[in-house]
């Protein structure tokens, strides 16, 4: 019996896995940076946050991005306290961005609203250590198409402010948004072609999340594999987009991949963000979670990804 195409590109991966095994095990010895995305924790308090990710043996978070206006978001000192207090680093800010601000509206008012939001964002990653800022081409969560247009006010909007992430030293990380969720940039090769319009140092990256990559792409790996060194930072969740291990996600071929494209590297990152498969996930930023719930998401998908990392390394 032929095998399924799924299946020749898996055995592909694998086939290359073992080369890199059988010629370069030296590329195998250090293991994947662990972080996690925050802002599904919702209203949760900070240290609440930190403490459990501290206590599942990460070093990492990825800060949400809540400085939506000049009194608002996470305070700085108040901030790094509570990550030194925890032995947490923060590896970057997940930004956020909706039709109030963004960059491919056909408002004024929103495309400069997304610019002060996203110098805001720089200030404060570039203040908390983190090293990279995600930004999104069109609102997330808008799936009506303004005109044939939108990505050019995106691209020149987002021009206007790359010298300000050079002069942070904070790196630009475009990520892809299945269709059901914004109107453009879907996949990694828009990702790259987007990056290519804009044109500047400062945005240069990719931040993929396999759930969207589920919907978007052919097969994830030959996705990461695409990517390759532009990729910084990957949101990691199941097929069902809850704690990894409670779907079907091939989770041993993205691992394979990763290790392929030398993501084991210092500043390179997955980061869970298992949001649940509701329609709309973006009102899990606005709610009180149940603390036991969060823990249980945040302890199995971390045990879960370290047994298979060291089941495919062993």
């Amino acid at each position: 019996m032929s095998l399924q195409n799924v299946d020749k590109w898996r055995a592909e991966v694998d086939q290359s896995f073992e080369e890199l095994r059988a010629n370069h095990p030296e590329r195998l010895e250090r293991r994947i940076d662990l972080s996690w995305s925050n802002w599904g924790f919702g209203q949760e308090k900070l240290e609440t946050s930190v403490k459990r990710l501290s206590s599942a043996g990460l070093g990492f978070i990825e800060l949400h991005g809540n400085h939506y206006g000049k009194d608002l978001g996470y305070r700085l000192s108040e901030t790094q306290s509570i990550l030194s207090d925890h032995g947490v680093k923060a590896a970057g800010v997940c930004g956020m961005y909706s039709t109030e601000s963004e960059f491919a509206s056909t408002s004024y008012r929103a495309r400069q609203a997304a610019i002060d939001y996203t110098r805001r964002e720089l200030d404060f990653c570039q203040a908390i250590g983190g090293s990279y800022l995600l930004v999104v081409p069109a609102a997330a969560g808008r799936t009506k198409i303004y005109d044939d247009f939108e990505i050019n006010r995106s691209v020149e909007t987002l021009q206007r402010i790359g010298d300000d992430f050079v002069a942070a030293g904070v790196k630009g990380a475009v990520e892809p948004i299945r269709k059901a969720e914004t109107t453009i940039v879907h996949t990694v090769a828009d990702a790259i072609n987007y990056i290519g319009l804009i044109g500047h140092p400062g945005i240069t990256h990719i931040n993929g999340d396999v759930y969207h990559m589920q919907a978007e792409e052919r097969y994830i790996p030959n996705a990461i594999l695409e990517a390759d060194a532009r990729l910084l930072n990957l949101h990691m969740a199941d097929s069902n987009r809850e704690a990894l291990g409670r779907g079907s996600l091939d989770l041993d071929s993205i691992i394979k991949a990763l290790y392929l494209i030398g993501y084991n590297e210092e500043g390179r990152y997955v980061t869970p963000e298992p949001l649940g498969s509701a329609p709309d996930v973006y009102p899990a930023m606005h709610a009180l979670h149940d603390p036991a719930e969060l823990d249980d998401l945040v302890f199995s998908t971390v045990n879960y990804w370290r047994e298979r990392e060291e089941a495919i390394l062993a």
